[in-house]
C-alpha cells in the first residue's frame, strides 16, 4: 500500500493541452474514483499514473518515490482494464500467474499465490480454463486476480465494467468493493458512471475538461456540489435546473415563485440557477402547478416528466401515482434541499 500524490500534473499532445495542473494526493488505503464525461481526462490521468502515458509536466510521487520517469513495471502498481486483456492461449491460472513467473517467481510461489486469489475472488472451479470458456465477469475476476496476485502498492481500474451488461455490473461492483476492504490496498478507479462512483468511492474525484471541478466524499458532492456541473454530474436522474431571479418573496420564474431558503435573502434581486433533485420533488396540494409530460412506473417509485413554468424538470415519487401526460399536478420542493447557482460560472451560490 502506498501514497499517491500528483502536483501539478500536465499533459499535452502537441500545442493541445489536455491536462491542466491537477493536484491531488490519495491515501494510503484509499479507494479513490476518477469520474466524469467523455473526454474529461480521466483515462489520461491514470494512464499517466501507470506509467502508459509520460507526463508534460508536474511531478508523481507513489509511495515517497517520483515516478515520473520510472517504467510501469518499477512503479509497483497493477492496472484492470476495460478490456481485460487476457492471453487467449493461456488457462486462467497461468494468465494470473504470468506475471510472477515473467519476474522470476518459483513455481511453489506462483501456484501458491494464484491459489490464494482464486480463493478470493471464487475463481477456484475455473483456473483451468480458457478466456474463451469464461463469461464476461469471470474473465473480468481473473483479469482482477492477476492484478492481486502481484500484490502491489497501488492498484489501477480503467473502467473495468463497461463491458458487462446492467445486472453484471452491480454485481461486480460489490464484488471489487469487497476486494479492496480485504486487502485496503490504494486503488485508483476510472469510470463515467456516476453511479458507480457513488456506491464505490471512499473520494470522488469529479473531472472537467482536463481540470479538477470538486475532489470529496459522494454524499458530499451530492449534498453541496460546488457548482452547476458537478451538482448536473453527480446524482440519477440528474438534477433539476430551472433560470430565473431571487426576489424577497422567493425564486421567481415564468409567473411562478418557488419558495427559498432564508440563507438566499443575501443574493435578492440578482438573476441566478435553482437546482433541486427529482427526489426532493412532493406532491402537494398546496404545491406549484405543473404539466405531466410523461409518465414512467419504477414499481417502488414513479418517475414524472413536467412542465414546471417554461421549464421541463423530472419529479421522482416515493410512491405509485395514478398519472397521465396533459393532466395538471402541483408539486412542492424540499426548501432544506434547493441550490443556487449563479448564472455566470455556475458556481454555487451560499
Amino acid at each position: 500500500m502506498a501514497q499517491v500524490t500528483l502536483s501539478e500534473i500536465r499533459k499535452s499532445y502537441g500545442s493541445v493541452n489536455v491536462i491542466h495542473g491537477v493536484d491531488l494526493q490519495i491515501n494510503d488505503g484509499e479507494f479513490v474514483v476518477l469520474v466524469g464525461p467523455s473526454g474529461c481526462g480521466k483515462s489520461t490521468l491514470l494512464r499517466m499514473i501507470a506509467g502508459l502515458e509520460t507526463i508534460t509536466g508536474g511531478t508523481l510521487d507513489i509511495g515517497g518515490r517520483i515516478v515520473n520517469d520510472l517504467d510501469p513495471k518499477d512503479r509497483d502498481i497493477a492496472m484492470v482494464f476495460q478490456s481485460y486483456a487476457l492471453y487467449p492461449h493461456m488457462t486462467a491460472a497461468t494468465n494470473m500467474g504470468f506475471s510472477l513467473e515473467h519476474r522470476g517467481g518459483s513455481k511453489a510461489e506462483i501456484e501458491e499465490r494464484v491459489n490464494w486469489a482464486a480463493g478470493i475472488l471464487g475463481l477456484e472451479a475455473l483456473l483451468d480454463r480458457y478466456p474463451r470458456q469464461l463469461s464476461g465477469g469471470q474473465r473480468q475476476r481473473v483479469a482482477m486476480g492477476r492484478a492481486i496476485v502481484r500484490n502491489p502498492q497501488v492498484f489501477l481500474f480503467d473502467e473495468p465494467l463497461s463491458n458487462l451488461d446492467a445486472k453484471l455490473r452491480v454485481v461486480m461492483r460489490g464484488e471489487i468493493k469487497s476486494l479492496h476492504q480485504k486487502l485496503k490496498t490504494t486503488t485508483v478507479y476510472v469510470t463515467h458512471d456516476q453511479v458507480e462512483a457513488m456506491t464505490m468511492a471512499d473520494r470522488i474525484v469529479v473531472l472537467n475538461r482536463g481540470r479538477v471541478e470538486q475532489i470529496g466524499a459522494p454524499l458530499d458532492l451530492y449534498d453541496r456540489p460546488a457548482n452547476r456541473f458537478v451538482a448536473g454530474f453527480i446524482g440519477s436522474p440528474s438534477m433539476n435546473f430551472i433560470e430565473g431571479t431571487i426576489t424577497a418573496e422567493g425564486f421567481a420564474t415564468a409567473g411562478l415563485t418557488v419558495p427559498l431558503p432564508i440563507k438566499a435573502q443575501s443574493h435578492v434581486g440578482g438573476p441566478a440557477i435553482l437546482g433541486i433533485r427529482p427526489e426532493h420533488l412532493r406532491l402537494d396540494p398546496a404545491g406549484i402547478r405543473a404539466e405531466v409530460l410523461l409518465v414512467e412506473p419504477m414499481g417502488a417509485e414513479t418517475q414524472v416528466t413536467m412542465l414546471l413554468g417554461n421549464t421541463q424538470v423530472i419529479g421522482v415519487f416515493r410512491e405509485r401515482v395514478d398519472l397521465s401526460p396533459d393532466t395538471v399536478i402541483n408539486v412542492m420542493p424540499d426548501v432544506a434541499a434547493i441550490h443556487l447557482f449563479d448564472t455566470d460560472g455556475g458556481q454555487r451560490l451560499d
